[in-house]
């Protein structure tokens, strides 16, 4: 598993990732997502295409430590998809290690996302990852932060 830069050449593969139907309610598409990184500068969108060898699998967004806001310099998961072709093969676990280990290395002692409640919600998986809820809700998402112990 690797990360790649979303370019004129790969856009379109990226686009085409799906979750299924269930998980619709949960996560916005790859077309939205980056609509939403354009319509939000501020914000310091930072994405990646997640790949198998030469396949686009997945799609992950942060806000990179924004300038402003509620989480002004932290780092926000803000949109992770895994094609529904390719879940259930640790492949999100995989690109959320990676995104960690990203993170920390730019001098995190944290990384938060935030999930929508309601049935089949994200919060088993990331729960198993180790992310605990902070007692924030953000536009009716539970926010959740994953702590880095020191090394």
């Amino acid at each position: 598993m690797h990360l790649r830069e979303i370019t004129d050449d790969n856009r379109d593969a990226v686009r085409a990732l799906r979750v299924r139907r269930d998980q619709k309610q949960f996560v916005a598409s790859v077309s939205r997502s980056l609509k939403d990184a354009t319509k939000k500068p501020e914000a310091n969108p930072w994405y990646r295409a997640v790949y198998i060898g030469d396949e686009p699998v997945g799609f992950v967004m942060l806000s990179w430590k924004p300038p402003a806001g509620p989480y002004k310099g932290r780092h926000f998961i803000w949109r992770l998809l895994i094609d529904k072709r390719h879940q259930r093969r640790g492949i999100g676990r995989e690109t959320l290690t990676r995104i960690a280990d990203l993170v920390r290395a730019d001098g995190a002692t944290e990384l938060l996302t935030s999930y929508d409640p309601g049935d089949g919600e994200p919060w088993p998986f990331y729960q198993k990852l180790g992310f605990e809820p902070t007692g924030e809700i953000d536009d009716g998402e539970i926010v959740l932060r994953l702590v880095f112990s020191a090394a």
